[in-house]
Protein backbone atom coordinates (compact mmCIF):
# COMPACT_ATOMS: atom_id res chain seq x y z
CA UNK A 1 0.00 0.00 0.00
CA UNK A 2 1.52 3.46 -0.89
CA UNK A 3 2.30 6.50 1.23
CA UNK A 4 0.64 9.33 1.00
CA UNK A 5 1.63 13.23 1.37
CA UNK A 6 -1.18 15.72 2.03
CA UNK A 7 0.51 18.60 1.47
CA UNK A 8 -2.41 20.73 2.37
CA UNK A 9 -2.18 19.97 6.17
CA UNK A 10 -0.12 21.98 8.80
CA UNK A 11 3.11 21.36 8.21
CA UNK A 12 4.33 20.28 11.47
CA UNK A 13 1.72 17.74 10.91
CA UNK A 14 3.46 17.04 7.21
CA UNK A 15 7.07 16.88 9.17
CA UNK A 16 5.93 14.20 11.54
CA UNK A 17 4.09 11.83 8.67
CA UNK A 18 7.64 12.56 6.38
CA UNK A 19 9.40 11.71 9.59
CA UNK A 20 7.53 8.02 9.68
CA UNK A 21 8.01 7.07 6.40
CA UNK A 22 11.90 5.15 7.44
CA UNK A 23 13.90 6.22 4.47
CA UNK A 24 17.67 5.54 5.65
CA UNK A 25 20.70 5.84 2.97
CA UNK A 26 19.69 3.51 -0.15
CA UNK A 27 16.33 2.68 0.96
CA UNK A 28 14.45 5.84 -0.09
CA UNK A 29 12.10 4.32 -2.91
CA UNK A 30 8.54 4.57 -0.71
CA UNK A 31 9.16 8.46 0.67
CA UNK A 32 10.22 9.58 -3.20
CA UNK A 33 7.66 7.97 -4.43
CA UNK A 34 5.33 9.53 -2.00
CA UNK A 35 7.19 12.78 -2.57
CA UNK A 36 6.73 12.26 -6.64
CA UNK A 37 2.57 11.44 -6.29
CA UNK A 38 1.93 14.11 -4.54
CA UNK A 39 3.59 16.41 -6.30
CA UNK A 40 2.44 15.36 -9.67
CA UNK A 41 -1.14 15.93 -8.33
CA UNK A 42 -0.35 19.99 -9.01
CA UNK A 43 -0.66 21.14 -12.33
CA UNK A 44 1.27 24.30 -12.22
CA UNK A 45 4.89 21.71 -11.46
CA UNK A 46 6.50 20.05 -14.03
CA UNK A 47 7.80 16.71 -12.45
CA UNK A 48 10.84 14.99 -13.53
CA UNK A 49 12.83 11.55 -11.20
CA UNK A 50 15.80 9.80 -11.32
CA UNK A 51 16.11 6.98 -9.30
CA UNK A 52 15.27 8.30 -5.57
CA UNK A 53 15.72 12.03 -6.51
CA UNK A 54 12.40 14.20 -7.40
CA UNK A 55 12.48 17.37 -8.83
CA UNK A 56 9.49 19.70 -9.88
CA UNK A 57 9.34 23.12 -11.48
CA UNK A 58 7.45 26.00 -11.65
CA UNK A 59 7.67 27.61 -16.05
CA UNK A 60 6.24 31.13 -15.62
CA UNK A 61 8.76 33.09 -17.44
CA UNK A 62 9.68 35.03 -14.13
CA UNK A 63 13.53 36.76 -14.75
CA UNK A 64 14.58 35.00 -11.85
CA UNK A 65 14.48 31.14 -10.87
CA UNK A 66 15.92 29.75 -7.32
CA UNK A 67 16.23 26.35 -6.58
CA UNK A 68 15.36 25.13 -3.04
CA UNK A 69 16.68 21.34 -2.13
CA UNK A 70 16.71 19.05 0.89
CA UNK A 71 17.82 14.98 1.30
CA UNK A 72 14.94 12.69 1.76
CA UNK A 73 17.59 10.13 3.61
CA UNK A 74 18.57 9.90 7.15
CA UNK A 75 21.29 8.08 8.90
CA UNK A 76 20.01 4.75 10.82
CA UNK A 77 17.10 4.57 13.05
CA UNK A 78 18.08 4.45 16.39
CA UNK A 79 15.01 3.34 18.55
CA UNK A 80 13.53 6.73 17.38
CA UNK A 81 10.56 6.05 14.85
CA UNK A 82 7.60 6.39 14.64
CA UNK A 83 7.57 10.14 15.77
CA UNK A 84 6.14 11.63 19.13
CA UNK A 85 5.11 15.30 20.08
CA UNK A 86 5.40 16.18 23.30
CA UNK A 87 5.72 20.13 24.76
CA UNK A 88 5.91 21.62 20.75
CA UNK A 89 8.57 19.19 20.24
CA UNK A 90 8.83 16.60 17.52
CA UNK A 91 10.61 13.80 18.16
CA UNK A 92 12.13 11.02 16.00
CA UNK A 93 14.50 10.02 12.82
CA UNK A 94 15.38 12.81 11.05
CA UNK A 95 13.52 15.55 12.22
CA UNK A 96 16.04 18.27 12.73
CA UNK A 97 18.12 16.46 9.72
CA UNK A 98 16.18 17.40 7.69
CA UNK A 99 12.96 16.02 6.96
CA UNK A 100 11.44 19.12 8.68
CA UNK A 101 12.95 21.27 5.97
CA UNK A 102 11.61 18.87 3.52
CA UNK A 103 8.06 19.03 4.69
CA UNK A 104 8.77 23.00 4.26
CA UNK A 105 9.98 22.83 0.49
CA UNK A 106 7.01 20.46 -0.32
CA UNK A 107 4.16 22.92 1.44
CA UNK A 108 5.69 25.78 -0.34
CA UNK A 109 5.40 23.55 -3.72
CA UNK A 110 1.79 23.37 -3.44
CA UNK A 111 0.92 26.23 -2.19
CA UNK A 112 2.51 28.83 -4.59
CA UNK A 113 1.10 28.51 -7.87
CA UNK A 114 2.24 31.71 -8.78
CA UNK A 115 5.26 32.84 -6.75
CA UNK A 116 7.40 36.11 -7.50
CA UNK A 117 10.76 33.60 -8.53
CA UNK A 118 10.59 30.86 -11.19
CA UNK A 119 11.39 27.78 -8.43
CA UNK A 120 12.81 24.59 -8.86
CA UNK A 121 12.20 21.94 -5.64
CA UNK A 122 14.69 19.23 -5.21
CA UNK A 123 14.31 16.41 -3.20
CA UNK A 124 17.23 13.44 -3.18
CA UNK A 125 18.87 10.78 -2.22
CA UNK A 126 21.79 9.21 -0.27
CA UNK A 127 23.09 12.46 1.24
CA UNK A 128 24.13 10.81 4.41
CA UNK A 129 27.37 8.31 3.27
CA UNK A 130 30.01 8.63 0.60
CA UNK A 131 30.58 11.26 -1.63
CA UNK A 132 30.00 9.20 -5.19
CA UNK A 133 26.31 8.02 -3.53
CA UNK A 134 24.89 11.41 -3.46
CA UNK A 135 22.03 11.81 -5.81
CA UNK A 136 22.66 15.57 -5.98
CA UNK A 137 25.96 15.04 -7.23
CA UNK A 138 24.33 12.16 -10.00
CA UNK A 139 21.62 14.88 -11.13
CA UNK A 140 24.48 17.12 -10.98
CA UNK A 141 26.09 14.72 -13.57
CA UNK A 142 23.22 13.42 -15.59
CA UNK A 143 20.53 16.58 -15.66
CA UNK A 144 22.22 19.32 -14.71
CA UNK A 145 19.92 21.71 -16.49
CA UNK A 146 17.51 20.36 -14.04
CA UNK A 147 19.82 22.25 -11.17
CA UNK A 148 19.95 25.57 -12.92
CA UNK A 149 19.38 28.71 -10.76
CA UNK A 150 20.12 32.00 -10.26
CA UNK A 151 20.43 31.01 -6.45
CA UNK A 152 19.83 28.04 -4.21
CA UNK A 153 18.73 27.67 -1.13
CA UNK A 154 19.94 24.17 1.05
CA UNK A 155 17.50 23.33 3.61
CA UNK A 156 19.74 21.39 6.07
CA UNK A 157 19.41 22.30 9.40
CA UNK A 158 20.23 25.90 10.96
CA UNK A 159 17.87 26.71 13.49
CA UNK A 160 16.35 29.04 11.38
CA UNK A 161 19.61 31.60 10.86
CA UNK A 162 21.10 31.71 7.26
CA UNK A 163 24.32 30.14 7.18
CA UNK A 164 26.75 31.05 4.16
CA UNK A 165 28.88 28.81 2.22
CA UNK A 166 30.55 25.57 3.51
CA UNK A 167 34.19 24.24 4.37
CA UNK A 168 35.53 21.99 2.38
CA UNK A 169 36.73 18.35 3.64
CA UNK A 170 39.09 15.88 2.69
CA UNK A 171 40.94 12.87 4.29
CA UNK A 172 44.27 11.54 4.09
CA UNK A 173 46.16 8.39 5.51
CA UNK A 174 49.33 9.43 7.36
CA UNK A 175 51.45 6.06 7.64
CA UNK A 176 54.43 5.61 9.01
CA UNK A 177 56.92 2.22 8.60
CA UNK A 178 59.23 0.12 10.75
CA UNK A 179 60.75 -3.47 10.46
CA UNK A 180 58.84 -6.53 11.87
CA UNK A 181 60.73 -8.34 14.46
CA UNK A 182 59.56 -11.30 17.22
CA UNK A 183 58.25 -8.95 20.19
CA UNK A 184 61.29 -11.03 22.56
CA UNK A 185 63.70 -9.17 20.35
CA UNK A 186 62.37 -6.26 19.75
CA UNK A 187 65.63 -4.50 19.32
CA UNK A 188 65.82 -6.19 16.14
CA UNK A 189 62.87 -4.35 14.40
CA UNK A 190 61.51 -1.05 14.12
CA UNK A 191 58.28 -0.29 15.88
CA UNK A 192 56.07 2.10 13.36
CA UNK A 193 53.36 1.83 15.81
CA UNK A 194 55.49 4.47 18.16
CA UNK A 195 56.66 6.14 15.16
CA UNK A 196 53.43 7.26 14.57
CA UNK A 197 53.66 9.41 17.81
CA UNK A 198 55.04 12.02 15.45
CA UNK A 199 51.89 12.32 13.59
CA UNK A 200 50.02 13.04 16.82
CA UNK A 201 52.35 15.38 18.57
CA UNK A 202 52.39 17.11 15.23
CA UNK A 203 48.14 17.15 15.33
CA UNK A 204 48.28 17.94 18.90
CA UNK A 205 50.62 21.15 18.23
CA UNK A 206 48.31 22.24 15.70
CA UNK A 207 46.92 25.28 15.23
CA UNK A 208 43.79 25.67 13.06
CA UNK A 209 42.94 28.89 10.76
CA UNK A 210 39.66 31.17 11.66
CA UNK A 211 39.57 33.19 8.37
CA UNK A 212 37.04 35.60 7.38
CA UNK A 213 35.45 35.05 4.14
CA UNK A 214 33.27 37.73 2.94
CA UNK A 215 32.49 38.86 6.20
CA UNK A 216 32.13 34.91 7.63
CA UNK A 217 34.46 33.78 9.88
CA UNK A 218 35.50 30.08 9.78
CA UNK A 219 36.92 27.70 11.92
CA UNK A 220 38.97 24.74 10.37
CA UNK A 221 40.20 21.93 11.93
CA UNK A 222 42.92 19.01 11.52
CA UNK A 223 42.17 15.95 13.54
CA UNK A 224 43.31 12.32 13.83
CA UNK A 225 39.74 10.54 13.18
CA UNK A 226 41.14 6.96 13.03
CA UNK A 227 44.44 5.03 13.84
CA UNK A 228 45.43 1.30 12.68
CA UNK A 229 48.62 -0.83 12.84
CA UNK A 230 49.37 -4.20 14.72
CA UNK A 231 49.87 -7.60 13.42
CA UNK A 232 50.29 -10.25 16.10
CA UNK A 233 50.04 -9.83 20.32
CA UNK A 234 54.00 -10.88 19.85
CA UNK A 235 54.80 -9.11 16.97
CA UNK A 236 56.52 -5.54 15.99
CA UNK A 237 54.49 -3.65 14.16
CA UNK A 238 55.98 -2.40 10.37
CA UNK A 239 53.03 -0.11 9.22
CA UNK A 240 50.96 2.40 11.19
CA UNK A 241 47.97 4.73 9.46
CA UNK A 242 46.83 7.73 11.17
CA UNK A 243 44.00 9.05 9.26
CA UNK A 244 43.37 12.76 9.46
CA UNK A 245 40.28 14.80 8.71
CA UNK A 246 41.02 17.97 7.11
CA UNK A 247 37.92 20.76 7.61
CA UNK A 248 39.05 23.82 5.41
CA UNK A 249 37.74 27.40 4.50
CA UNK A 250 36.05 28.45 1.56
CA UNK A 251 39.25 30.53 0.66
CA UNK A 252 41.04 27.37 -0.03
CA UNK A 253 40.54 25.12 -3.41
CA UNK A 254 40.63 21.41 -2.60
CA UNK A 255 43.75 21.63 -4.19
CA UNK A 256 45.02 24.16 -1.97
CA UNK A 257 43.92 22.38 1.13
CA UNK A 258 45.76 19.07 -0.15
CA UNK A 259 49.20 21.11 -0.51
CA UNK A 260 48.67 22.05 3.39
CA UNK A 261 48.38 18.91 4.22
CA UNK A 262 51.10 17.12 2.64
CA UNK A 263 53.27 20.07 3.70
CA UNK A 264 52.36 19.40 7.46
CA UNK A 265 53.34 16.41 7.17
CA UNK A 266 56.23 16.56 5.37
CA UNK A 267 58.61 14.00 5.70
CA UNK A 268 55.75 10.98 6.21
CA UNK A 269 54.10 9.21 3.56
CA UNK A 270 50.58 10.70 2.79
CA UNK A 271 47.68 9.55 0.37
CA UNK A 272 44.48 11.13 0.27
CA UNK A 273 41.95 9.06 0.17
CA UNK A 274 38.81 11.57 -0.55
CA UNK A 275 38.03 14.92 -0.61
CA UNK A 276 35.19 17.62 -1.35
CA UNK A 277 35.42 21.70 -2.08
CA UNK A 278 34.07 24.33 -0.12
CA UNK A 279 32.24 26.53 -1.00
CA UNK A 280 32.18 30.74 -0.81
CA UNK A 281 29.30 32.30 1.11
CA UNK A 282 27.48 33.48 -2.21
CA UNK A 283 25.45 36.63 -0.16
CA UNK A 284 26.50 39.27 -2.31
CA UNK A 285 24.35 38.07 -4.95
CA UNK A 286 20.75 40.54 -5.50
CA UNK A 287 18.81 37.30 -4.85
CA UNK A 288 21.04 36.38 -2.16
CA UNK A 289 20.23 39.60 -0.22
CA UNK A 290 16.54 39.56 -0.93
CA UNK A 291 16.17 36.09 0.35
CA UNK A 292 18.28 37.90 4.17
CA UNK A 293 16.04 40.38 3.85
CA UNK A 294 12.87 38.40 3.94
CA UNK A 295 13.99 35.82 6.61
CA UNK A 296 16.03 37.94 8.56
CA UNK A 297 18.63 37.27 10.90
CA UNK A 298 22.35 37.71 10.94
CA UNK A 299 24.30 35.56 8.76
CA UNK A 300 27.15 32.78 9.60
CA UNK A 301 29.62 30.85 8.32
CA UNK A 302 28.41 27.02 7.90
CA UNK A 303 31.28 24.87 10.18
CA UNK A 304 30.26 21.47 7.75
CA UNK A 305 30.37 20.70 4.69
CA UNK A 306 27.16 20.73 2.75
CA UNK A 307 26.13 20.18 -0.41
CA UNK A 308 25.91 23.88 -1.14
CA UNK A 309 29.12 22.83 -2.98
CA UNK A 310 27.84 21.34 -5.10
CA UNK A 311 25.66 24.45 -6.38
CA UNK A 312 28.73 26.24 -6.29
CA UNK A 313 30.59 24.25 -8.58
CA UNK A 314 27.47 24.83 -10.69
CA UNK A 315 27.81 28.71 -10.51
CA UNK A 316 25.05 28.69 -8.36
CA UNK A 317 25.47 30.57 -5.48
CA UNK A 318 24.08 28.72 -2.38
CA UNK A 319 22.94 29.08 1.53
CA UNK A 320 22.28 26.75 4.08
CA UNK A 321 18.58 27.57 6.10
CA UNK A 322 16.37 25.52 7.32
CA UNK A 323 14.14 25.00 10.89
CA UNK A 324 16.32 22.13 12.61
CA UNK A 325 19.07 22.41 14.93
CA UNK A 326 22.54 21.12 13.42
CA UNK A 327 23.67 20.00 16.97
CA UNK A 328 20.70 17.62 17.13
CA UNK A 329 21.52 16.15 13.79
CA UNK A 330 22.15 12.38 13.49
CA UNK A 331 21.65 12.20 18.01
CA UNK A 332 19.32 9.71 19.14
CA UNK A 333 16.76 12.24 20.92
CA UNK A 334 16.60 14.39 17.65
CA UNK A 335 13.99 16.76 17.63
CA UNK A 336 12.59 19.96 16.12
CA UNK A 337 10.96 22.84 17.54
CA UNK A 338 7.42 23.36 15.59
CA UNK A 339 7.54 27.03 15.96
CA UNK A 340 10.80 26.87 14.02
CA UNK A 341 9.22 24.91 11.08
CA UNK A 342 6.47 27.11 11.30
CA UNK A 343 8.90 30.42 11.24
CA UNK A 344 10.90 28.87 8.59
CA UNK A 345 8.35 28.27 5.91
CA UNK A 346 6.58 31.92 6.93
CA UNK A 347 10.44 33.37 6.26
CA UNK A 348 10.58 31.37 2.66
CA UNK A 349 7.01 32.01 1.41
CA UNK A 350 7.81 35.80 2.10
CA UNK A 351 10.51 35.33 -0.16
CA UNK A 352 9.31 33.54 -2.76
CA UNK A 353 6.09 35.36 -2.92
CA UNK A 354 7.31 39.06 -3.38
CA UNK A 355 8.39 39.88 -6.79
CA UNK A 356 12.50 40.18 -7.22
CA UNK A 357 13.08 43.99 -6.64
Amino acid sequence: MSTRLDLTQDVGALTARIVDVESVSGDEKALADAVEEALRALPHLRVDRDGEAVVARTALGRPERVVIAGHLDTVPVAGNLPSRLQDGLLYGCGTSDMKAGVAVALRLAAALREPGRDVTYVFYDCEEVEAERNGLLRLSRRHPDWLAGDFAVLMEPTDGEVEGGCQGTLRAEVTTRGRRAHSARSWLGVNAVHAAGAVLEILGAYRARRPVVDGLEYHEGLNAVGIRGGVAGNVIPDECVVTVNYRFAPDLSLEAARTHVAEVFDGFEVRFTDGAPAARPGLTHPVAEAFLAAVGGAPRAKLGWTDVSLFSALGVPAVNYGPGDPNLAHQRGEFVALEKIAACERGMRGWLEAPPG
